[in-house]
């Protein structure tokens, strides 16, 4: 897992930049619910009052309210208003504008007023509460009065309103302080819905247009809505847009690196990582890294901060169904949880099973051609079947873990949602809580569901990309077992190829016995080394030691006098021609191919190593010459064709060492020898070491070194070897006649099947 997020940090300016993005695209989506249940509550139910101390209030309607304040908090009040007596049609107090902006002073006039506003709006309805205060008020002032009351005065007519300013002072600070008391004892709820209702009524009575005040609320906190929702759809694009380039960058970036550190691979690493193996882990690897990056970007950094974002919106509408939101986590974890123990395993080798099919495929297309000789199609379906089974069932598994997430994770959305709403209704019913809270209420519990949800989603492919991950960090923390020196030596200048074997022994990595033994040998420039010996007697490892390909286990190989370790590979393979024993082409043209290791050499340049590799005649003879298409892995050419625009290749590069292993094995007795002719000019001048089967092909080699089983069984010329060899002789044995045997042996200038004073001469072997 940590590989992924290092990766992601690579990017850490743009990460910062999504961060933001996506705090501001959370405060939009958390907004909104807050801002629907101030449309229910305040612009539907309230009529668009949001106000719980009037702005205005006409003077009489604040002598009433001034009859349930105390006379401290009286003066507090008439302290918050200025008397205005243009604006309406009667006498009003208005709220000053230093008092509205203070939310302080707002808050304390709210709560002094909370109460009176109640009880002033009660005794005007006459509700039951405050009817029943009015009549034990009333009884408590004819007990109170007795007989002192004047002859012809009815309390039972009076209002309450009217009794208030009878009482004395100290009597009524005590009715106030009572009331209070059981002001207290309701709901916050109701009191802000009863000074809402209040200030609805003072406001009509001064003959605002409540309709207008209505549409005027609606209106604005609409288009705050509106705002807000195109807000965070930009917030949604730009993080979009900027997880997609992180994603693509990252891939871009690992599919660089890769290649990169293969290019970079000797032979060993490729023993280590198959080529199958590779081919996945830098196309459907990376893949899947890039896809879970742009994921969690955009999803996973998103989820926490829905959730915390939406679970103190929860917290600040309604603390009593809390443990509602405790409840739906608490499930969504346990379904996760299940999901991680019961498909975690299969996470860790889905990739394998990949690797598996693709290496089996592999194996198909390249060897149809055999498999088709061998009429083995039915063994090979059945192969490749067994594999594409295996993926099958281990995505399907995979698959069906992920249906089986979803419908629980509604069922669990669904259950909340109605466990909401029976509860919510509860608290509508009490006066707890209003319509729109519990509205409100519903979308933060979504949200909150919906951003573990997401999480719950990802829990599914994360395992699946963090595993792909390690597979391409497996490749790219490799030790490349060959590499360049901290301080690289440069080659004279003043050798031509002397290359010297002294006491060269070596093993494969991990292997416990050696496959060359103690080599020792010099090849010179202008001569030819041949080297040959049965098959696995370690022909092709020794030549591969030179490009270093492998690197020697003990001794050491010299060019021009300087160790081929202590100088970089670039410099050392700039030096060398090589002809792999499998002629390979690259996609492109001839000309492409023959100018591989020199992409600016000439026209002429390209012409004369093709007439050299005896290649210009069927290059001739195509509509399009040197232009002619050359398909991948030049399968639209022939083997003894692609060998020789092979030899063609390492000709034009003009190097001082040629290394052919094994190269003319494609090539019938004609062109070998004609060919052989033509490179001997060529590369008089150069060192040239050939890796053969025929003898034919080195009868003329100024050295033929042969080996047998890892070790030198003989060095010399054909006619030493014949006599002092006696590998070297059942070699010659096995392809030459008797009469060519024994000429090689007796008449050193005469040698059938190699050359006579330059002359060709016909073998028969």
């Amino acid at each position: 897992m940590k590989n992924l997020f290092k990766y992601v940090a690579e990017h850490w300016k743009s990460l910062l930049a999504i961060i933001a993005i996506l705090f501001i695209q959370a405060y939009c989506d958390l907004s909104l619910p807050a801002y629907t249940s101030d449309i229910v509550n305040v612009g539907i139910q309230q009529g668009g009052i949001e106000d719980q101390v009037p702005e205005a209030i006409a003077a009489q309607e604040m002598e009433k309210l001034l009859l349930f304040v105390s006379q401290e908090d009286q003066e507090t009040v008439l302290d918050a208003y200025d008397t205005d007596d243009s604006t309406y049609g009667t006498e009003a107090y208005v709220l000053k504008e230093s008092v509205a902006v203070d939310e302080t002073k707002l808050n304390g006039l709210g709560d002094i007023l909370a109460s009176p506003m109640m009880l002033t709006a009660g005794f005007e309805s006459g509700s039951d509460m405050t009817a029943q205060i009015e009549e034990e008020l009333k009884s408590q002032f004819k007990a109170q009065s007795g007989s002192a009351m004047p002859e012809g005065f009815d309390i039972d007519s009076m209002m309450t309103f009217d009794i208030m300013k009878m009482m004395p002072e100290e009597q009524r600070a005590v009715l106030i302080e009572e009331m209070g008391q059981q002001m207290k004892k309701l709901p916050d709820t109701i009191l802000e819905q009863a000074a809402v209702s209040y200030v609805k009524t003072a406001y009509e009575d001064l003959g605002m247009d409540m309709d207008e005040l209505q549409f005027q609320y609606l209106f604005t906190t609409g288009a705050k809505m509106t705002g807000l929702a195109f807000l965070g759809m930009a917030a949604s694009i730009l993080v979009g847009f900027l997880a997609s380039r992180v994603g693509a960058a990252t891939g871009r970036d690992l599919r660089g690196k890769v290649f990169r550190k293969v290019v970079g691979f000797s032979n060993n690493e490729f023993d280590h990582f198959s080529t199958a193996s590779l081919i996945t882990r830098s196309t459907n690897d990376i893949q899947q890294i890039q896809l879970i990056i742009v994921m969690l970007l955009r999803i996973v950094l998103y989820a926490p901060i829905l959730a915390i974002g939406g679970i103190f919106q929860v917290f600040q509408t309604n603390v009593s169904m809390s443990w509602i939101i405790a409840l739906a986590v608490v499930l969504i974890a346990l379904v996760i949880l299940v999901l991680f123990l019961v498909a975690m395993p299969k996470f860790k080798i889905l990739q394998t099973l990949v690797d598996k099919v693709n290496l089996v495929m592999r194996e198909i297309l390249t060897g149809l051609s055999v498999i088709r000789a061998f009429s083995t199609e039915k063994h090979e379906e059945e192969r490749f079947d067994e594999a594409n089974r295996t993926l099958t069932k281990t995505n399907l598994f995979v698959n069906r873990a992920m249906t089986f997430m979803m419908p629980v994770m509604m069922l669990i959305m669904n259950g909340v949602s109605v466990l909401i709403v029976w509860t919510g209704a509860h608290g509508i019913d009490e006066g707890q809580m209003q319509v729109g809270d519990m509205m409100a209420f519903i979308q933060y519990t979504m949200q909150i569901i919906m951003g573990f949800l997401m999480l719950c989603m990802l829990s599914i492919m994360l395992p699946r990309a963090a595993v792909a991950a390690d597979r391409v960090e497996e490749v790219l923390g490799s030790q490349t077992v060959i590499h360049d020196p901290k301080e690289a030596k440069s080659f004279s200048g003043r050798g031509k190829g002397m290359l010297v074997f002294d006491h060269v022994s070596f093993k494969y990595p991990g292997a416990d016995e050696n496959v060359l033994h103690d080599i020792t040998f010099t090849a010179r420039p202008g001569e030819t080394t041949a080297i040959i010996g049965s098959t696995g007697s370690g022909k092709s490892t020794l030549v591969n030691l030179i490009p270093r390909f492998y690197d020697v286990s003990k001794g050491s190989i010299t060019l021009d006098g300087v160790d081929i370790r202590e100088v970089t590979q670039h410099e050392l393979r700039e030096k060398l021609g090589y002809v792999p024993q499998k002629g390979l082409l690259f996609s492109g043209d001839i000309r492409s191919n023959i100018l591989f290791g020199n992409p600016d050499g000439s026209e002429e340049e390209m012409v004369e190593a093709a007439k050299i590799a005896q290649a210009s005649e069927f290059i001739d003879s195509k509509p399009d010459g040197y232009a002619s298409h050359i398909s991948q892995g030049g399968t639209n050419v022939s083997g003894g064709q692609k060998q020789r625009l092979s030899i063609a290749r390492a000709i034009a590069k003009h190097p001082e060492v040629f290394i052919f292993d094994d190269s003319f094995s494609a090539l019938d007795f004609k062109t070998d020898a004609t060919l052989r002719k033509a490179l001997k000019k060529r590369t008089k001048d150069s060192t040239v070491l050939i890796v053969a089967q025929r003898i034919s092909t080195i009868l003329n080699a100024e050295q033929i070194i042969v080996l047998d089983d890892g070790k030198i069984a003989g060095i010399g010329t054909h006619r030493e070897l014949l006599k002092n060899c006696e590998v070297y002789r059942q070699i010659a044995a096995s392809q030459l006649s008797e009469s060519e045997l024994k000429a090689g042996m007796e008449e050193p200038g005469a040698v059938p099947g190699g050359y006579v004073s330059g002359e060709e001469v016909p073998s028969h072997a």
